[in-house]
């Protein structure tokens, strides 16, 4: 797998952490216990920091980028979607940014929040406990609160995928 250090930058990855062999981390990116990135995941740490929280999942293609100014910070029991974009944001825990969205630079997710598939949430955007946002530019779906148990299921099934990928997954050419 990819990982590189960039000057004196260099990723820290818990050993229970999981990286697979086609992501790409670079420079000053944090990965926790349990964490899960998952094939052509780009994690850029090269202009700030990134801090991915325990049992979170950066599913396939995302991007986390971060600048100077806004760090991205991503927090426990979280969930990312395959081709987000997540670019010096903020993201509480039990939080899913789903397939596709974009979040960008200064937003904050609080905690048990949902990012629709394919919504953009703009610069210093916010969205707030257990609400859902959807569409282009991202809105507050009304009257919804996103259930607590929501985005769990998905939390375990990435978790469970660790161990299964790493007794299995072998590469054949």
């Amino acid at each position: 797998m990819p990982i590189y250090a960039l000057g004196e930058h260099e990723p820290t990855i818990h050993p229970d952490a999981w990286v697979h062999p086609d992501a790409t981390v670079i420079g000053n990116v944090h990965l926790a216990a349990h964490v899960s990135v998952w094939p052509q995941a780009v994690l850029r740490g090269d202009s700030g920091e990134i801090v991915i929280g325990e049992r979170t999942n950066i599913q396939d293609g995302t991007v986390v980028h971060c600048t100077d100014y806004h760090p991205t910070r991503i927090g426990p029991d979280s969930a990312v979607g395959h081709n987000a974009h997540i670019e010096g944001a903020v993201v509480g825990s039990r939080c899913l940014i789903a397939s596709g969205s974009v979040l960008l630079n200064g937003s904050v997710v609080e905690d048990g929040a949902v990012l629709g598939a394919g919504a953009v949430m703009s610069f210093n955007g916010h969205l707030p406990a257990r609400r859902m946002a959807l569409g282009v530019p991202a809105r507050l779906r009304e009257g919804y609160e996103v259930p607590e148990e929501m985005v769990s299921g998905i939390v375990e099934n990435y978790v469970a995928r660790i161990a299964k990928y790493r007794a299995g997954l072998r590469r054949l050419s």
